[in-house]
């Protein structure tokens, strides 16, 4: 039956398969082997199968390859795009920075300025004062001269009548007379020098009041130009600050509260940024000094700001290749445990890639943690904490103080992982928040 079956295989396969003979020949004999339809068949299908397999798989391989190719490229052009960004925002923060340090030091000049004009100012006013004072003075003298000078000619008056009823003429007692005469020109010339003296006060006095007018003019002046500087320092200080609050605001966080914390670790006083005061008498402050210590309060705000941005993680902890494999939120569990909370986000790249700490603080955790693997905890200011997992070497110790930027691990695969990736986490309070809040801010400012 098996023999039957056999042959009418073999017959079917002949038709596209041919029974072949392979001669062996040597010096004494000649041997052949016999080569079946059915094994030549096997034999066929065998090496079409194999040869299919090698074309898929290199053909998967070669589409991998570029794949890999093109994402890393694009990688890398995003990278230096985002480079570039970030190195023309520091430049212009930069640029901005300058100005206001140049508009610092025009705006204290010009303080100077002002506060030299109202000294003169005051000194003229004061000058002005005594010589009203002197004036009056002179003229009451003269009122008083004139007055008894008057009485004095009246006495004369009298004096001659009773001579002349006495004696029946004028020129008995002539002595008397004469000294009366003489006494009555002194009179006269000292009341022609009050007055002389009077005028030249006069003139003075006028030519003191146009002194003052011109310098009011100039003071004037003066002022119409400081209202444009403030003007270009508040419309400075509005375009510089509107961005860091709103990177603030944006990573959840409330600018009033971290203003706060960073002034009680900054509590010194004085120094260019305080509230000044051109009077010492306690007198109620002129707009300009009220538009000059708002403008003061803002620089002290927006160095508080750069202080407070320095000790929060606003930066990227990879600036190599990678590419983000998982966001924060709940997800599929890759491990098949069901839907978990995923509390950070995944940065996959190549394995060894540098770790570099987003913000200054001091590392709390520096080892193996239970799913994380090889995991540094570094604690920041204003209760933020940030988290580093899955690494494959880990390069700072637990009380270490480390920096923006400095490197505290390499990228690996430790832990519960199914590839080589970092998994970042940003924590408030010892709650989860979302990494990419913190990235993105900084990305509109820095």
């Amino acid at each position: 039956m098996l023999k039957r079956l056999s042959y009418r295989i073999n017959g079917f396969v002949g038709h596209y398969f041919p029974e072949q003979r392979l001669f062996l020949k040597s010096d004494s004999d000649t041997r052949f082997i016999r080569l079946q339809p059915v094994t030549q068949a096997v034999a066929v299908t065998g090496a079409a199968l194999f040869l299919g397999w090698t074309i898929l798989a290199t053909s998967i391989l070669l589409m991998e390859s570029i794949s890999a190719g093109s994402g890393r490229d694009q990688a890398q052009r995003q990278q230096a795009l985002y480079e570039a960004r970030l190195n023309a925002l520091s430049a212009d923060r930069d640029l901005r920075a300058e100005e206001a340090a140049r508009a610092q030091e025009r705006f204290n000049l010009a303080l100077k300025e002002v506060s030299d004009m109202q000294g003169r100012l005051l000194s003229s006013e004061d000058g002005r004062r005594e010589m009203e004072t002197g004036i009056e003075v002179i003229q009451n003298t003269l009122r008083r001269t004139i007055k008894e000078r008057d009485e004095a000619r009246g006495e004369k008056e009298k004096l001659t009548a009773s001579l002349q009823a006495e004696t029946g003429s004028i020129r008995t007692g002539e002595g008397r007379a004469h000294d009366a005469a003489q006494t009555v020109e002194i009179l006269s010339q000292a009341l022609n020098g009050t007055s002389e003296q009077r005028d030249s006060m006069a003139i003075a006095a006028m030519a003191a009041k146009e002194e003052t007018d011109a310098m009011a003019t100039q003071k004037r002046a003066l002022e119409a130009k400081n209202d444009v500087i403030f003007a270009k320092l508040e419309e400075a200080m509005t375009i510089s600050m509107g961005p860091l609050d709103k990177m603030f605001r944006s990573a959840g966080m409330s600018p009033d509260d971290l203003l706060k914390s960073v002034r009680r670790g900054y509590s010194g006083q004085g120094g260019p940024l305080s509230p000044f005061s051109l009077s010492t008498k306690g007198e109620k402050l002129s707009n300009d000094e009220i538009r000059a210590n708002a403008i003061l309060q803002s620089l002290d705000e927006m160095n508080l700001y750069r202080l407070a941005a320095a000790k929060a993680p606003f930066a990227i902890p990879i600036k190599t290749a990678f590419r983000f494999t998982s966001g924060f939120g709940y997800r599929r569990d890759p491990k098949g445990a069901g839907t978990r909370m995923h509390a950070g986000t995944d940065f996959a790249g190549a394995y060894g890639s540098p770790i570099y700490a987003t913000a200054d603080g001091i590392v709390t955790t520096a080892g193996w943690t239970n799913g994380y693997g090889r995991m540094v905890t570094i604690k920041h200011d204003f209760g933020i904490e940030t988290r580093y997992a899955h690494q494959s070497n880990i390069r700072v110790k637990v009380g270490q103080r480390v920096s923006r930027g400095e490197r505290i691990g390499d990228m690996g695969n430790s832990g519960r992982s199914t590839g080589t990736h970092l998994h970042y986490e940003v924590r408030i309070g010892g709650k989860p928040v979302n990494p990419m809040t913190f990235i993105k801010a900084a990305t509109d400012v820095f």
